[in-house]
């Protein structure tokens, strides 16, 4: 049976995933049917008919995990590097008897390359399927703060 705390622990373990850089295993967190998606305004409900920063299937995913994890990809030299600093998962929709699960994480998130530091704010929420008696994501939605100021290029996932 999937707790609360089983799905806080799971986010607080993908962040971690992300900051240590250990691309292979936060992929397998992902649903093979999975979503990345990180808005262009703020409350936008659909990501095909209205345009995002970024709306990404699991194969989208794994080529940028091969470009920043590839030797030859002179724009990762030196590697980007990120930290997330979570807030308490708040768990929005619980159904165990249906293995569906939702959560909302306020977070801070810096990624840093050479000299370069960018910080952002804003909500990661978690849709997450029960497969077996693992978690898996469907769909990671980021809704940054200041969704309409111009950004430089955003290397790694948040």
């Amino acid at each position: 049976m999937i707790s609360e705390n089983t799905i806080t622990d799971f986010i607080y373990r993908e962040a971690e995933l992300l900051d240590t850089m250990q691309w292979q295993a936060w992929l397998e967190l992902f649903h093979p049917e999975a979503r990345y998606w990180m808005p262009l305004e703020w409350q936008q409900q659909d990501p095909v008919l209205q345009p995002s920063l970024m709306y990404e299937d699991l194969l989208l995913m794994k080529v940028r995990v091969e470009r920043l994890t590839g030797e030859r990809t002179f724009s990762q030299k030196p590697k980007s590097r990120c930290h997330h600093l979570l807030q308490a998962p708040r768990i929005v929709a619980c159904d165990p008897a249906a293995g569906v699960f939702k959560a909302r994480t306020s977070y801070i998130y810096t990624e840093t390359r050479g000299d370069t530091l960018e910080r952002f704010s804003g909500w990661a929420s978690h849709d997450l399927v029960q497969v077996g008696d693992d978690l898996k994501i469907m769909l990671k939605r980021i809704d940054l703060v200041n969704f309409d100021a111009p950004f430089g290029n955003i290397q790694l996932f948040m």
